[in-house]
């Protein structure tokens, strides 16, 4: 993704706020402020406007952009290893997404680990799901996308749907997802160098606080997507950057999807970082690829 000036000026950015979350002794608290600085990133989207609001009991906020369909409804799950991060530092990366697509998002504030470890925030976004059931969106004109464990949470939350028989959202956008906590392939070595946001020690670190059952295998298809039955997914997009570590787990999940047969799409970023949308509305690159997304969600959700 170094290509534009733009992209360099990112590649940066995400290297100095690594550096501070690095910072040895930092207290949880203080390394939760510094990831909620990666919405620095992003511009302001013009035209949208924000709403926050209870979705029974979970804490929400709306992305609301001119004009958007009043029957369709994106609900967005942000990065941050189920540790740190927020609607908060998801709110604008979120609502440039939700107006490439012309849908509202609502981004979903569940709860971190450790204080409330694995299944909470799996917990939390499917209550956040039921709460727009009941506002009156059907399934079919929902889309659930995310970034991260976000990313995987966008896929979980299907699968779970699935596994007790109810209707899915209509469509799954999943960027840089972390769907593989065994942290066993190449790229976690091979692009030490090159992913300015994760290093294997933070993935060790967030994995850890956030699964804390000790019988829970890294493998089980319940977190690991890149082992999950995907049979009945709705249509899936996914998105990840050449230069992340995770870019080998998010080229399986790629592979799982089609020996599944899903339909879906798998786009790569040349060059691109991790969770690479934080920089929507400053990198060409990052706004071309939401561009993309924004058609995407359109077509699949009849916006």
């Amino acid at each position: 993704m170094a290509t534009s000036p733009e992209a360099q000026e990112f590649v940066r950015f995400l290297d100095s706020v690594r550096a501070k979350a690095e910072t040895p002794g930092l207290d949880l608290a203080v390394l939760r402020d510094v990831v909620d600085s990666y919405h620095r990133a992003s511009t302001e989207p013009e035209g949208v406007t924000y709403a926050e609001v209870d979705a029974d009991g979970v804490p929400a906020i709306w992305c609301i952009p001119e004009g958007a369909d009043p029957d369709r409804a994106l609900l967005h799950f942000h990065f941050g290893g189920a540790v740190a991060a927020s609607m908060h530092s998801d709110r604008k990366a979120a609502g440039h997404i939700a107006k490439a697509a012309g849908i509202r998002s609502l981004v979903v504030d569940f709860r971190l680990a450790p204080e409330h470890p694995h299944p909470a925030q799996l917990d939390d976004v499917e209550t956040a799901y039921r709460w727009l059931l009941a506002q009156g969106y059907e399934p079919q004109n929902i889309g659930s996308t995310g970034h991260s464990i976000g990313g995987a949470f966008a896929v979980l939350l299907a699968l779970r749907l699935l596994a007790k028989g109810e209707a899915t959202p209509g469509a799954i956008l999943s960027i840089s997802p972390t769907a593989d906590f065994t942290l066993q392939y190449s790229t976690i070595e091979k692009n030490a160098g090159n992913d300015k946001m994760l290093t294997k020690d933070l993935l060790e670190f967030g994995r850890g606080v956030w699964l804390q059952n000790p019988d829970l295998d890294f493998a089980d298809p319940e977190i690991s997507l890149v082992y999950a039955d995907l049979t009945g997914l709705p249509p899936t997009l996914v998105h990840y950057g050449e230069y992340e570590l995770l870019a080998d787990a998010g080229a399986g999940f790629g592979r799982r999807l089609e020996d599944f047969k899903v339909p879906s799409e798998v786009h790569v970023m040349p060059e691109g970082q991790h969770s690479f949308i934080l920089a929507a509305g400053r990198v060409p690159e990052v706004d071309q690829a939401i561009t993309q997304m924004g058609q995407w969600l359109k077509q699949h959700l009849g916006a």
